[in-house]
């Protein structure tokens, strides 16, 4: 259950990733799979921003976590299938977050790897 005090994550999704196979019809890449995924979940506490490219071709597809005051993360190779739940679960922790951290030891096991990078909160101006 989600604090209805925590600021709303936001979970942004390259809908361009082709993943290993770039001979995919644009409907079928892994990118467009894990966006409709998404979408289709409607999640009333999390966002869900489709964006057309995160710079992370290599290791699509690429998913960005956000959330006011937490740090951001950016995540390669989820699985399309499997991601759209692995990803709100830990969009749901990292906004119950005390420290403003994705705990490893309890995020879902598709995002125990596949880490890009981690940045720091924004500080406001």
């Amino acid at each position: 259950m989600t604090d209805p005090n925590a600021p709303r994550p936001t979970v942004s999704v390259c809908r361009s990733c082709r993943g290993s196979n770039p001979d995919l019809p644009p409907e079928q890449r892994p990118g467009v799979v894990l966006s409709q995924g998404l979408c289709a979940v409607e999640p009333g506490d999390v966002a869900v921003q489709v964006v057309d490219c995160l710079g992370n071709c290599n290791r699509g597809p690429s998913v960005a976590l956000q959330c006011a005051g937490r740090w951001q993360y950016l995540f390669g190779e989820i699985d399309p299938v499997t991601g759209p739940a692995d990803l709100l679960a830990a969009a749901r922790l990292l906004a119950v977050s005390t420290d403003g951290l994705l705990p490893w030891r309890e995020r879902p096991p598709a995002l125990k790897k596949g880490l890009i990078a981690r940045l720091p909160p924004l500080q406001s101006p």
